[in-house]
Order: structure tokens, then C-alpha cells, then sequence
């Protein structure tokens, strides 16, 4: 009777294993930086944070606008309102009045 003894290999004993390793890194690499990945969440979060600032600050200049242009209804006009944007705007003063400059970002 005739008996073949093969040494068994260890190497086909991993390669299910190493295909499963490599098939979760994938996944878990792009399950954290895929463009849905937690890292994009972050970054969507810290944006939208940025953006509402920028948001609140745009809408408070519009209603300092809007209360201006209410100031200069007609019915409600006042005239010193009136006189300081004149002046503004030509850059003029009289030659009794002290003019105080104050930089542009001040307002």
C-alpha cells in the first residue's frame, strides 16, 4: 500500500484571514476619511460653526441698515441724521467744528 505524506503549508491557512484584514482596513479607512467619514463631520461641523458667525454678523449689520433707512422715512426724517451722512458721504465739516477720525473698522 502506497502512502503520500504531505507536509501541510501555513500559508494557505492565511489567506482568508489576510483578505478579511485588508477588506475591513479598506472599509475602515474610508469609513474615517470618505467623503460621509467621521473626519468629513468634523470638518462640516467646524464650517457650519464658521458660517453661523458670519451669518449673525451679516444679519446684524442688515438690521443696523434697516434701522438707519428707517431714520430717513419721510414722516420720521431727522435732520441731524440727515446732516451727518451729508457730510459723511462729501466729507465736509464746517470751520467751527472739531472733526474726530476714527478708522473704518470701528463701527
Amino acid at each position: 500500500m502506497w502512502t503520500r505524506q504531505h507536509k501541510q503549508r501555513n500559508t494557505g491557512r492565511l489567506i482568508i484571514p489576510s483578505l478579511c484584514v485588508a477588506f475591513l482596513a479598506y472599509f475602515g479607512f474610508h469609513a474615517y476619511h470618505g467623503e460621509f467619514g467621521i473626519y468629513s463631520k468634523y470638518q462640516l461641523e467646524a464650517q457650519t460653526v464658521e458660517l453661523q458667525g458670519k451669518y449673525a454678523a451679516i444679519k446684524a449689520r442688515r438690521v443696523d441698515l434697516q434701522r438707519r433707512v428707517q431714520l430717513m422715512h419721510e414722516g420720521t426724517l431727522e435732520k441731524d441724521m440727515l446732516d451727518e451722512q451729508a457730510r459723511r458721504a462729501l466729507n465736509l465739516s464746517q470751520a467751527d467744528e472739531i472733526t474726530i477720525m476714527l478708522p473704518a473698522n470701528s463701527k
